[in-house]
């Protein structure tokens, strides 16, 4: 949760200082903040791939369950 928020801060001032620092043609930050929004988005689709491997496998994500991960 802590990196999700720091990625949307980032993508907030990459998109305000692009629309009030740089030249009104000039897209680069909307366009830097959309690659972190997709950089989000794979990342929260690689936690819930994570989640529903140890689902098939224990069939319970309950972390006292799920003990047979460890080295």
């Amino acid at each position: 949760m802590g990196i999700e928020l720091i990625l949307n801060s980032c993508n907030l001032n990459f998109a305000a200082f692009s629309r009030f620092v740089t030249p009104p043609d000039d897209i680069s930050g909307q366009v830097i903040a959309l690659f972190g929004i997709v950089l989000a988005a794979a990342e929260a689709a690689v936690f819930l791939a994570i989640i529903l491997a140890i689902y098939r496998e224990f069939r319970t994500i309950s972390p006292d369950e799920t003990d047979t991960l460890k080295g």
